[in-house]
């Protein structure tokens, strides 16, 4: 009798463990929910593919633990915790982009200055179209309406490796996804993100950075400060691409653009306009070998071969994209990767695209559309930096063949974000 009632007890109390675990599971899950979901502010549709979740996560702010000390450091935010020192220096150099030193932002100030005379405005007809013009823009080249064929043009967003989703940030406390593009503001843009998010300590104040101007640009490149959907699968497992679903029908997605070929002449002078140590022993180096009949040795580091006035030329950067072997073996460094690589339009319903030739009004529409423009701005003296004449410029000593084929190689980024083919260079 007593073996009866133990078991009796055992059984009862089994069936109330499997109840709670149900529970746990549906709450974390997005099936179920103990606490009242926030209505989101911004739902955007999904792709067919994509599993019709009508419950999304609720608007929860995390709790940071501040930690002060010597270094900068990143509070725990559910994913990592990594201290990052003060003097960075190269360490984060592989992240770098462009407008992270004001000596660069002052020396493309003044070359559009020296150009302004020679800008083609009427080229740029296309620039302040509204918001839905963008998107139908997308949705269209993505439906094959322009008759654009581009590599995962037609896949789902369960296709997606998940390396290749490694751009796309997300913030949980204020329901938003950003996928960064280098070379396209958004070193100021992750630090918006880090202010929002709350995921760097100040060593002044022992408190998370409030102004994004403060936060300095190698600490900012940190991978470790951001959540993104790569890093799901580690967290989530099996349950990562139902979770990324969930996120992208709730939460405001945004994303900045530029000129492809402006992007590209960008991305040259930061990274091979200078000594870049990373960029030179990866790439320059490559380059200056495979096509610029260099003899003998290059020097060992990028400061010698500056020193020495060796260093890649713009075509000789060219005919390195156009080479099939480059793409056979990698898909690019993101400084020059095409957009619809890094952040996949047609498979994510971007609810806002920005534009760095709009970017102060863009920034401005932004905030308010994203609810946050009491609690963060966008840093101030970032200047419109595209012009018709930097691509006729750069582009004077290419031959005519080579600049068709590498607008071949953009043109899915051309068509997608309805930036016109430049005449004036084809």
């Amino acid at each position: 009798m007593p073996t009866w009632r133990g078991l009796r007890v055992a059984f009862i109390l089994g069936s109330l463990l499997m109840i709670l675990l149900i529970i746990v599971y549906w709450d974390d899950t997005g099936g179920f929910s103990l606490y009242k979901l926030q209505e989101p502010k911004h739902a955007s549709h999904l792709p067919q593919s994509y599993p019709q979740t009508t419950t999304g996560p609720s608007r929860s702010t995390s709790t940071i633990r501040a930690q002060t000390s010597s270094s900068f450091t990143v509070p725990t935010t559910g994913w990592r915790t990594t201290p990052v020192p003060e003097e960075a220096g190269g360490a984060f150099e592989e992240y770098a982009e462009e407008e992270e030193e004001e000596e660069w932002l002052d020396k493309e100030k003044q070359w559009m200055e020296e150009t302004r005379e020679d800008v083609e405005m009427e080229s740029f007809t296309d620039v302040n179209d509204g918001q839905e013009a963008r998107k139908t823009r997308i949705t269209d080249v993505c439906s094959g309406k322009y008759g654009v064929e581009f590599p995962g043009r037609n896949r789902t967003f369960e296709q997606i490796p998940n390396r290749e989703l490694d751009h796309l940030i997300v913030d949980d406390t204020h329901q938003i996804i950003y996928c960064y593009v280098p070379k396209v503001a958004c070193t100021n843009w992750k630090r918006v993100m880090v202010v929002l998010s709350q995921s760097l300590i100040s060593p002044s104040s022992g408190r998370p950075y409030t102004e994004p101007e403060a936060i300095p640009p190698d600490a900012v490149h940190n991978s470790s400060l951001y959540l993104t959907f790569a890093k799901f699968w580690r967290h989530y497992g099996s349950l990562s691409r139902h979770r990324m679903a969930v996120k992208l029908k709730h939460y405001t997605k945004f994303l900045f653009v530029r000129d492809p070929f402006v992007r590209l002449i960008s991305a040259f002078r930061n990274k091979f306009g200078r000594p870049n140590e990373d960029f030179y022993r990866q790439f320059g180096s490559v380059i200056m070998r495979r096509y610029g009949n260099v003899t003998g040795r290059l020097p060992e580091t990028a400061v010698k071969a500056f020193t020495a006035g060796v260093k890649p030329t713009f075509r000789q950067f060219i005919t390195y994209l156009l080479d099939p072997e480059t793409e056979r073996k990698s898909i690019f460094n993101e400084h020059w990767r095409q957009v619809y690589r890094l952040c996949h339009p047609c498979q994510v319903k971007y609810d806002f695209i920005g534009r760095l030739e709009t970017l102060e009004t863009d920034a401005d529409q932004l905030l308010k559309l994203l609810d946050v423009e009491d609690l963060v701005r966008f840093p101030a003296g970032s200047q419109n930096r595209t012009s018709a004449s930097w691509e006729r410029d750069w582009f004077a000593q290419i031959p005519v063949t080579m600049r068709r084929k590498l607008y071949q190689l953009y043109e899915p980024d051309f068509e997608l974000f309805g930036y016109p083919i430049p005449d004036s260079v084809l």
